[in-house]
């Protein structure tokens, strides 16, 4: 659910980018400029009723004062970028939420190592921008099926000639396969920071492959557009609103979102998988069962915040500050 931040924007443009893919220029509808974006930001799109999607803001050179979210169609998704794409025209208003960024980008790392897989090149693209104002080095790795498949490939491209960056491409169509992560991290200095993002097979690839290698996790960023996560559905366990003191009984085959919205209390979500971070709760007490895909090991151990749409309780009891 959007917040009282939200804001109406217009959809001023609409761009192909590659089949199924599309990028949306958002403007404000009173007319104010956006603020620069912090790189790796996404925001929350209300499409219809209650639902709501997250995507990542895409904005290069040229789109001072929009944003702009580019979205591949996914026919096995949850329906949000089918519903974007076919319903969705320029000079609608949609509302939004506020940026918020869970993929931020370290600015005055000497070294950037990027690694995309399809439309994983979108929280990338102000990535490189930011990185080429500061003059640092960088290289993309960008993954697809093949070269017709590549979104925003020009304007990485552009970004490479302009600035100290370079852009290797990787096709998995015609024998081409899997990218092999291992060999592209193989030659990593000491002050490179390491980012991926795309499928979930990609992304549990970067992982392992990081802890094979000892790669520290400060300098390991990821961001999921899918988890890979079972939701916590097994219940049993009494959630405790510390604001009101209402105690909520998470029945079986519920997550804590659903419970809540049972009797009525609401909780800002999106995504329902545990990637967005829209939900994510103070924990005052109790031993969370985590299953989002935003939260760090060292986060999860600190047990200070979960996502209520996807993880569930180890405790019989937890507190929330709701």
């Amino acid at each position: 659910m959007l917040d009282k931040s939200a804001v109406k924007v217009r959809v001023m443009a609409i761009h192909y980018e590659a089949p199924d893919v599309r990028s949306y220029v958002l403007r404000r509808i009173d007319g104010v400029a956006f603020p620069p974006i912090d790189p790796g930001s996404h925001i929350d799109v209300q499409l219809s009723g209650t639902i709501e999607r997250s995507f990542s803001l895409s904005n290069s050179n040229s789109d001072q004062g929009d944003y702009r979210i580019t979205v591949a169609r996914e026919e096995n998704g949850l329906g949000g970028s089918k519903l974007i794409h076919d319903s969705v025209r320029a000079g609608d208003v949609l509302t939004i939420s506020e940026p918020r960024n869970n993929f931020a980008l370290v600015q005055d790392a000497a070294r950037s190592l990027f690694i995309a897989g399809g439309i994983g090149i979108t929280p990338f693209i102000p990535m490189l921008t930011a990185l080429n104002r500061g003059r640092h080095i960088w290289k993309l790795v960008y993954c697809a099926r093949d070269p017709e498949r590549t979104p925003l490939l020009g304007e990485a491209n552009g970004l490479a000639e302009t600035g100290n960056g370079e852009v290797i491409l990787h096709f998995s169509a015609n024998g081409g396969g899997r990218l092999d992560i291992g060999n592209v991290v193989a030659d990593l200095t000491a002050d490179t920071h390491v980012y991926c993002c795309g499928p979930v097979g990609m992304l549990r690839d970067f992982r392992a492959v990081a802890d094979q290698n000892g790669i520290p996790g400060s300098r390991l960023h990821f961001e999921y557009f899918k988890s890979d996560a079972e939701r916590a559905k097994d219940g049993g366990f009494t959630v405790v609103l510390q604001r009101s003191g209402k105690q909520v009984l998470v029945q079986a085959g519920q997550t804590i979102l659903e419970a809540l919205q049972d009797v009525g209390i609401e909780v800002s979500y999106s995504c329902m998988e545990g990637i967005c971070g829209s939900c994510e709760t103070r924990v005052i007490s109790g031993t969370p069962d985590h299953r989002d895909m935003v939260l760090s090991e060292r986060d999860r151990r600190t047990k200070s915040t979960m996502m209520v749409c996807c993880s569930g309780a180890k405790s019989d009891r937890l507190v929330l500050d709701l």
